[in-house]
């Protein structure tokens, strides 16, 4: 087991490993009290800008589903009527000015994440360490823009935000502890903060809190060319590759979550865990593989002309967004004006 790995695992029970970095999570506890004071005595100033703001986050570290909540709710926007942007720190990208991102931004620009909303949703996506002046190259590139969502922004306060979703997966708030002896990245909610709403990426509720559940499914598989040209994933391709030996290579957090999903299709697959935001430098896999599936966040580094005669597939992944979720969250959100 990976030293990752071990940490991600001291994360859920406080065992001696989550016992030994208390100390330090004592540290970092102090430094996010005092953060939350210096914005709450006004000696820290968060910005508003000319649009709403939604920002998507967790509390915990590791992947809880936040990307693919974000490009649910750039749909479900749309449905209401709006034209919404992106904003994303852009995780593992080289620079930190701002960029705004194209279909050809390379992903040590972009990052894989933003990279990845764009190509599936089409929406104006800008990434930088400063969202604030992201959100303002975004809104004068793309005029048109009347909604913005932050993703992964729950602790950036200087950005203030009319909703905030927090997304929560089957670990909830783990040992209930803050990094690194615990997953959180801020104390663990008791009650529901002003303008909040929860969603729950997991089969039941993991917290106290109330929320919503997500339905998540992989819709399709398509190749790696057509999944590139924008063409959508077929439902059937699970079907075609049932009886073969596939291997599915995964670039994430907790890649055995997708490794069940595409067991649950039907798939036979060999598993080939990558680190979070693998970088895809070389190949992980032997050039004589004949099929590899591998997750839109990995897609995004994989060039076609590149994979010789090995066959890859993009299993793509959609959130669905329950009625009273999207009702809930228009509440806090200004009347929309191009309806």
């Amino acid at each position: 087991m990976s030293a990752v790995s071990k940490l991600q695992a001291a994360w859920l029970q406080r065992g001696w490993l989550a016992w030994l970095l208390l100390p330090i999570s004592c540290l970092y506890g102090l430094v996010v009290a005092l953060h939350a004071i210096c914005y709450r005595l006004g000696l820290m100033q968060s910005i508003r800008l000319p649009v709403p703001v939604i920002v998507v986050g967790n509390l915990i570290a590791g992947g809880a589903g936040k990307t693919p909540t974000t490009i649910a709710l750039v749909r479900l926007l749309r449905e209401r009527g709006f034209n919404p942007g992106v904003l994303s720190r852009g995780y593992g990208r080289q620079a930190r000015d701002v960029a705004l991102i194209s279909r050809d931004t390379p992903t040590d620009v972009a990052g894989d994440e933003p990279l990845l909303i764009h190509l599936r949703t089409d929406a104006p996506v800008a990434v930088g360490a400063d969202r604030i002046a992201g959100g303002r190259a975004l809104l004068q590139s793309a005029p048109s823009v009347n909604i913005l969502i932050s993703d992964d922004g729950l602790q950036h306060r200087r950005l203030a935000r009319d909703a905030q979703v927090i997304v929560f997966d089957e670990r909830g708030i783990g040992n209930g502890w803050l990094l690194p002896a615990g997953p959180l990245r801020e104390p663990a909610l008791h009650t529901l903060p002003p303008r909040s709403v929860v969603l729950y990426n997991a089969p039941t509720p993991t917290t106290t809190l109330r929320g919503h559940q997500i339905v998540r499914s992989l819709t399709g598989l398509a190749s790696l060319s057509d999944w590139w040209a924008g063409q959508p994933a077929k439902a059937d391709a699970f079907i075609q590759l049932s009886g073969s030996e596939v291997l599915a290579a995964a670039g994430l957090a907790r890649p055995q979550r997708f490794f069940d999903m595409l067991r649950a299709k039907g798939l036979s697959i060999g598993e080939l865990p990558l680190p979070d935001h693998h970088d895809f430098a070389t190949l992980p896999w032997p050039s004589d593989t004949t099929d590899v599936v591998v997750t839109e966040k990995d897609a995004v580094k994989l060039k076609p002309d590149a994979m010789g005669s090995t066959r890859v597939w993009v299993a793509t992944l959609d959130f669905d967004l329950s009625l009273a979720f999207a009702n809930e969250l228009m509440q806090w959100l200004p009347p929309n004006d191009n309806p």
